[in-house]
């Protein structure tokens, strides 16, 4: 990996501007007639060009090649495991299902052919649903670059850490942070030290955003200044390269003889960003009762119904439990929305057996679930002072989709075959005469 520290700018949504060199951006004008340094001005645009002010998202990019410089015949390429909604290749009984960890392999492999997909849920290319992977990867992509016009995609890395080196500026993330690449940006997977595995929500929908606050108001929550976007970083290199791109879920491969992250100089709203999810700040009961999860929402994708998210982004970090006479693991329930569930590090209170750190459940739309027969016992007898989870991040990709499962992860050794009976060790405690 290279040994550049890289930088950032703090802020969600803003319109940021950053040149790597003094003057290569334009004032007061986006395309003048001759650029500084003999660059080249090019627009990315993440909405449609009339979209509303506060939703429109465009980035102007002062290049060294524009993109068109960037690619030539494209051949199709094998795409592995990576599959893209609608992906209907098996069908599974409907059942909470729970997996172990993947196994990161021996040999060498890229984040680009390290993508195993695990359910996928809409449909791409009506640009609604979602993809949900897990990356594996032993070695950086080396003179390969890739950029994914089906979605954004959502890092959560779980083991070792990466540098996202992308068209906009270099990225550095960590278990415990998460990363978000919009939808066309090109970007190089560099391991920052030793093998590397997490999970990647592929947000075919609207872009995540930040939710509303509504009564909580305007604090807590993920606050807008803790989010980092890069500043301009660029490569002026010149030779035989490869350019990957993912198009209505087909992967396309152009020889190229340099590299496109060469933009020595941006300005806007759309560009990628990191956020360090341990600063989010829980809020909750203080009194009585277990509050919606959606208490705990990151970033949410947005859909034409109001309150009715494609994507919502929740964690479960560390916070203090205080509520009394009350349930305070999840309760039994039956949702609408599809929920896959990931543990980067410690314990879900949840589900405090089986469920591992790089390990995923899928609990889909009304499907009963809720927490095993040892959360439950523990959790009704248990004296209720103060407590504090510690140690703990799990998180959920939840969609208003079905997520469909594919066959490599149907198929798999790590899928917990006899996990949908958790719910038979339940014990009957009714007793009529008994309040």
């Amino acid at each position: 990996m290279s040994g550049i520290t890289p930088g950032y700018m703090s802020g969600f949504g803003n319109g940021f501007e950053t040149e790597a060199l003094p003057g290569a951006l334009p004032i007061g004008r986006n395309s003048p007639q001759k650029c500084a340094y003999g660059l080249y001005a090019e627009q990315l645009s993440g909405s449609p060009f009339t979209a509303p002010r506060a939703t429109n998202e465009r980035t102007w990019l002062y290049r060294i090649r524009p993109t068109v410089a960037h690619i030539r015949d494209f051949e199709r390429a094998d795409g592995g495991l990576w599959r893209t909604a609608p992906c209907h290749e098996v069908d599974v009984p409907i059942a909470p299902m729970r997996w172990d960890a993947f196994p990161i392999p021996s040999e060498p492999i890229s984040f680009l052919d390290g993508v195993r997909t695990i359910t996928t849920a809409g449909d791409a290319g009506s640009h609604a649903g979602m993809g949900a992977h897990v990356y594996v990867a032993t070695r950086s992509m080396r003179d390969e670059y890739f950029y994914n016009a089906d979605g954004e995609m959502l890092f959560v890395p779980e083991t070792g850490r990466l540098r996202l080196w992308t068209e906009f500026g270099i990225i550095d993330i960590e278990p415990g942070e998460c990363a978000v690449i919009p939808r066309g940006v090109k970007l190089r997977v560099e391991l920052a030290e030793g093998p590397a595995r997490g999970y990647l929500c592929e947000n075919y929908g609207g872009a995540f955003t930040l939710p509303e606050r509504g009564p909580i108001g305007a604090n807590c929550l993920a606050n807008p200044r803790d989010f980092l976007t890069p500043v301009a970083a660029y490569e002026d290199i010149d030779q035989p390269s490869r350019m990957v791109v993912k198009w209505g879920g087909t992967f396309w491969s152009s020889q190229i003889d340099h590299s496109p992250l060469d933009v020595v100089a941006w300005h806007g709203n759309y560009a990628p960003y990191k956020y360090d999810l341990r600063r989010y700040s829980p809020v909750g009961p203080i009194l009585f009762d277990h509050a919606d999860p959606s208490i705990f929402t990151v970033l949410t994708s947005p859909s034409e119904t109001p309150g009715t998210a494609n994507i919502d982004f929740v964690i479960f970090p560390e916070r203090w439990l205080v509520a009394e006479n009350t349930f305070r693991p999840p309760w039994y329930h039956m949702n609408v929305m599809s929920e896959f569930m990931g543990l980067v590090f410690g314990q879900y209170d949840a589900k405090p057996q089986g469920f591992v750190p790089g390990g995923i459940s899928l609990h889909n739309m009304m499907l009963p679930h809720g927490p095993d027969h040892e959360a439950f016992e523990s959790a009704s007898n248990a004296t209720l002072g103060p407590r504090k989870l510690e140690g703990t991040l799990a998180f959920m990709f939840e969609t208003r989709f079905p997520q469909r499962v594919t066959a490599y992860a149907a198929g798999a050794p790590e899928l917990q075959r006899s996990y949908a009976a958790y719910g038979r060790q339940l014990k009957k405690h009714f007793n009529p005469d008994k309040r």
